[in-house]
């Protein structure tokens, strides 16, 4: 089945509640040489893996852009752009076998709590845009409106808790809420055909799809409506080893300069951000592409792209911890740094 690029967060999230097997720390990491780091080219540019979350999407809009307008070797680098394979990015990443990873702050968390010194370095997009999806004439615009509904679910403790605190801060019952077990992420499929009421998804994709290319009569549940009572937290984010950080830092800052650059570009123009998505990807719908270029376009940042803050960040570690999501004490500090962006260390108070 095809896959969208919600269905890798979703499993991801299962992470927080079932520890990452380190990446080193057993047989099963790959051998393919588009995950080994190549660095015999003494005097060349500098070989860089990045490894996807997903298949190629809107999200990475600026990484191709920076690709193909050469700023990447304008730093001296050269990119390889490698999709993932059973092993996360993270793992490669923490093995040293690949230089930068695209991830998601609830996969960084567990990935750090069990062991591998990884770091986010910019977030893609400045605010979380998941929402709660569902077909209008099933009444669900409010969380507490979720009573008596099933929520379509990847069986992970962060959904659950998140799904719970929304519905709770609306005045409902959480435990009416049925969490019923997704068979696949065809989220059109499972609306219309009444395997579940609500799912977890993008609106720059999932919601795009359904509601503006299927033409499906859609309602949604936006997070971002509801931080004051959820965390907001960056999904998806650029992630390093500390290694790399401490040990070649101007590799870091030559190639978050020119994925800076690709994503003002992407924000400046999102047309021209879907035809280079689709040059690289043209298996991809352009009408989807295209549409949600635009929505994604404003939404990058309102400042300098890629800077984190620090609020952000304590307020979602806070969260899993609340909910016995993570050990207490983790080190939200060390998970994240501004540093090696164009913007410094903006987020940091």
């Amino acid at each position: 089945m095809k896959f969208s690029p919600t269905s890798l967060v979703r499993a991801v999230a299962l992470a927080v509640v079932a520890p990452l097997t380190l990446a080193g720390c057993g047989p099963s990491l790959p051998n393919d040489p588009q995950f080994v780091v190549d660095d015999e080219d003494i005097g060349g540019p500098r070989q860089v893996t990045v490894v996807l979350d997903w298949t190629p999407n809107t999200n990475h809009s600026g990484l191709y852009l920076a690709q193909a307008e050469g700023w990447f070797a304008e730093e001296g680098l050269d990119v390889e752009i490698v999709e993932p394979g059973e092993t996360s990015g993270l793992q490669l990443v923490a093995a040293g076998q690949a230089d930068f990873a695209y991830s998601v702050a609830e996969g960084l968390v567990p990935a750090r709590a069990a062991g591998a010194d990884v770091v986010s370095v910019a977030t893609v997009i400045e605010h979380n845009t998941s929402s709660l999806i569902s077909l209008s004439d099933d009444g669900i615009t409010r969380p507490r409106d979720l009573e008596g509904k099933r929520y379509g679910s990847y069986e992970s403790g962060l959904e659950k808790a998140l799904i719970s605190k929304l519905v709770e801060c609306d005045g409902g019952d959480p435990a009416q809420v049925e969490f019923a077990p997704l068979v696949s992420d065809d989220f059109r499929i499972g609306l219309t055909e009444d395997q579940f009421d609500a799912a977890w998804v993008f609106d720059a994709w999932d919601t795009i799809r359904l509601g503006e290319v299927d033409g499906l009569d859609v309602d949604t549940i936006a997070f971002r409506d509801h931080f004051d009572c959820i965390p907001d937290w960056y999904t998806p984010l650029v992630a390093t080893s500390r290694a790399l950080l401490d040990d070649e830092p101007d590799v870091a800052r030559g190639f978050l300069a020119a994925l800076a650059r690709g994503y003002d570009e992407a924000a400046a123009d999102p047309d021209r951000a879907a035809r280079v998505l689709l040059d690289a990807a043209p298996e991809l719908d352009p009408e989807l592409v295209t549409a949600s270029a635009r929505w994604l376009g404003p939404r990058y940042t309102s400042g300098e792209w890629g800077t984190q803050d620090a609020e952000v960040w304590d307020g979602f570690v806070s969260f899993l911890e609340d909910e016995g999501l993570t050990e207490p004490g983790f080190d939200t500090d060390a998970a994240w740094t501004d540093e090696f962006l164009p913007a410094g260390s903006a987020g940091r108070p």
